[in-house]
């Protein structure tokens, strides 16, 4: 039997993020994209992610994604058959990055959460590109629909999160770790951490794409998302 698929998508972000990904993957395979909305920690998003998801499945998330991909990991590793970490990061939110979440929250409560996606979340995601305006509006339109009470429950679960360094340093499962090469927000380095930490992982690393690489080279992730659940 083919195992199901479970993906999660980044923060403000719904199951357009992987379009591309389940038009190429679904043919024949269960896919479920999980609603990261309605808790403000990222160990009851993940409780949530496990109570919808099958017995055993693939897991895949991008960005906050990745990091509920991480604490699912956590709390129950023998569900997880293969994980893939997309864009995301294994370490708690630095200081700094946790100083600018108030100021962003208190924006957004106040009824500007399309000016704080459009000047201080927008403009890391992507690399230069023929389609960035195209996917820029389509993360307008993700945030839109999920609205101002989930940016703001999102918020505080990446603020008050874990390391997960030590979860990774388990993993045993096949594990591909995949970025854009122009990723501002998760960087390189990071992906390169993260394949030293889990034994045996694939690290791919796409030129032409920033932080979205499932809407930004949808093609070469769908390939790399392919070879990972083959294996």
């Amino acid at each position: 039997m083919t195992l199901p698929l479970v993906l999660l998508p980044g923060m403000m972000c719904d199951a357009r993020l992987f379009a591309p990904q389940i038009a190429a993957l679904s043919a024949g395979r269960s896919i479920l994209v999980a609603d990261l909305s309605g808790a403000d920690t990222i160990r009851a998003l993940a409780t949530r992610v496990l109570d919808q998801a099958p017995p055993v499945f693939a897991l895949a998330g991008l960005s906050m994604g990745g990091i509920v991909a991480m604490e699912i990991l956590r709390q129950s590793p023998a569900r997880v058959a293969r994980l893939a970490l997309l864009d995301t990061n294994p370490r708690a939110e630095l200081p700094q990055v946790q100083a600018r979440r108030g100021p962003q929250i208190d924006k957004v409560r106040a009824g500007h959460l399309r000016a704080v996606m459009r000047d201080e979340m927008k403009p890391n995601y992507l690399s230069d590109g023929p389609d960035k305006a195209r996917i820029l509006d389509l993360c307008m339109d993700m945030a839109e629909s999920l609205g101002p009470a989930t940016f703001v429950a999102q918020s505080i679960a990446l603020r008050d999160r874990s390391d997960q360094q030590d979860t990774l340093r388990t993993v045993s499962v096949p594990s591909l770790i995949l970025c854009g090469r122009d990723d501002a927000l998760c960087p390189v380095e990071r992906h390169e951490r993260m394949h030293a930490l889990i034994a045996g992982s694939t690290l791919t690393i796409l030129d032409q794409a920033g932080h979205l690489p499932t809407l930004e080279q949808p093609e070469r992730t769908n390939a790399a998302l392919r070879r990972w659940l083959e294996v």
